[in-house]
């Protein structure tokens, strides 16, 4: 549900867009009769309001100072401008202060409510990069401030919508650097114009030119026919070169001379070109290293450098982690038709320990195979990769219990899943071993995972545990009539361990099938 504050002297127009808006039902619309009235509700609000319609020309306080107002109290809230007298100096002022759109009265209601929507799309990219950390660095001191954290990145991001300077965001491999660039481009004057992506590390050396600039029919072998380059497509738009550390030297003095001169020439062309096109850039790479190496130019990173921003990688802030796992959360039960709920406690405590060297998109990756898994309503210890479970020295004995434990807090996992089986190369401490009411060498029976296991009269811990996973296996085979991938997930072994085991005891799965 989207909260709208519709602020207008006029009451008849409120009622209007006030009906518009009513008749859908995931918007709840109040009423403010002026800008005074209109700050009054929003400080005084229970639940805040997420939109503002706001006019420019009211009694006691006009629309641009009330603007001001509304941003300084929560920098989050959308805003709208209306006016019937609209001027090309207001439009840019009202932009400038924080306005997402400045729209001249009358607007029908399919437009308004069209226009709104697009802002909310632009919000939640800001939304979602606030689980990125994004740190502006201004002067040569970074922007913290005593705000919430949403609060920052929606700070940071009006600071950045309100100048047309480059941007270079810094960080390491999947920590979000083009949801930055795309939120910085959809929530700034640009938004209504393309948003162009490049990978500077994906394009051969030889057609780089011909990428950015476009080339003539004719100019080079191949060149069957004139191409728009990526500059010329994005005109009026932003440009986002991912990876630029790893641009060729010769590109970079052309990309300079753009950013410098605001003019490129397509290959085999003599004419020059106009670009307004505003550059973001990302990179992962040590750019002052290379620029004492001289792989690349000191001046380049100067011009591209204006507006900095550094991304921390996840290991930084694990505190983040629980809220970036509520957004992927959402996303994957939407994209997967599904309705988890969360992690349960010990599932956490492991993601909380591992060290995330792939960062964010690592940890969706994480979630997404948990999800592809996990058949309850939670997303369990049995669900989480492999690799995550090794990479935090996760024994057999340890995982076993906290799968138990995991078991009695949630009700709802399915009984048939049983204990996790990992290498039988892992260590397990000896302080973890089973003991056994009998201390001879005979036949005896104990209970494990609902069946029985017969020792064969030797009082070995190893040869024991193989003998009770060789018959975990087996049985678990018939249960699942022999089908490799369905016993691998409702069992919770890894299938590249149980594809281990079945070859180590000589256990043919077609014996089990129908």
């Amino acid at each position: 549900m989207f909260r709208i504050l519709v602020v207008d002297d006029d009451a008849g127009l409120r009622f209007s867009i006030k009906s518009a808006f009513s008749a859908i039902k995931k918007f709840e619309v109040s009423e403010a009769f002026d800008g005074v009235n209109a700050l009054e509700k929003i400080k005084t609000a229970v639940t805040k309001f997420d939109i503002v319609l706001l006019d420019v020309d009211m009694p006691r306080l006009n629309g641009l100072e009330a603007l001001k107002q509304i941003k300084e109290f929560d920098p989050g809230i959308i805003v709208l401008m209306l006016t019937a007298h609209a001027t090309l100096s207001d439009a840019v002022v009202a932009v400038k202060d924080g306005a997402y759109n400045y729209i001249s009265k009358p607007v029908s209601a399919e437009d308004l409510i069209a226009l709104v929507e697009k802002a909310i799309h632009a919000h939640s990219l800001i939304s979602n990069i606030a689980a990125s950390s994004p740190v502006l660095v201004e002067a040569g001191r970074k922007i913290i401030g005593n705000t919430s954290q949403m609060q920052k990145v929606f700070n940071i991001i009006n600071k950045l919508a309100k100048v047309e300077t480059p941007v270079l965001i810094r960080g390491s491999s999947g920590t979000g650097k083009e949801l930055v660039a795309k939120a910085i481009h959809f929530n700034s004057a640009r938004k209504d114009d393309k948003f162009v992506a490049i990978n500077c590390s994906a394009i051969p050396e030889n057609l780089f030119e011909s990428e950015l600039f476009g080339h003539e029919k004719g100019s080079f072998t191949g060149a069957s026919e004139r191409k728009i380059g990526k500059f010329q497509y994005a005109e009026g738009g932003t440009l986002f070169l991912d990876e630029v550390g790893d641009m060729p030297q010769l590109m970079q003095v052309k990309i300079l001379r753009v950013l410098q001169e605001k003019l490129f020439t397509p290959v085999g062309s003599n004419r020059e070109i106009q670009s307004n096109v505003r550059i973001i850039a990302a990179t992962n790479r040590p750019l002052e290293d290379m620029i004492k190496n001289g792989s690349f130019r000191e001046d380049l990173f100067y011009r591209l450098n204006v507006v900095p921003i550094f991304l921390p990688a996840l290991a930084e802030r694990k505190d983040d982690i629980e809220r970036l796992i509520q957004i992927f959360v959402k996303k994957f039960n939407e994209v997967h038709k599904k309705k988890i709920s969360g992690v349960t406690v010990d599932a956490m405590n492991i993601l909380k320990r591992y060290n995330w060297p792939g960062n964010i998109r690592e940890l969706e990756n994480v979630i997404e195979h948990s999800f592809v898994l996990e058949s309850t309503h939670m997303i369990t210890l049995a669900s989480l990769p492999e690799a995550v479970l090794e990479a935090v020295g996760v024994s057999l004995f340890d995982l076993e219990k906290m799968i138990e434990q995991e078991k009695h807090a949630n009700q709802e996992l399915q009984t048939s899943k049983g204990p996790v089986f990992m290498d039988s190369g892992i260590d397990v401490d000896d302080d973890a071993e089973s003991e056994s009411d009998s201390d001879q060498a005979g036949d005896s029976e104990m209970d494990g995972a609902g069946m029985k296991v017969t020792f064969n009269g030797e009082l070995d811990f190893n040869a024991q545990k193989e003998v009770f996973e060789k018959e975990f296996i087996i049985k678990a085979l018939k249960t699942f009539k022999g089908r490799i991938n369905q016993t691998a997930l409702h069992a919770n072994i890894p299938k590249k361990t149980l594809l281990r085991k079945i070859e180590k005891y000589g256990i043919v799965a077609k014996d089990y099938s129908e």
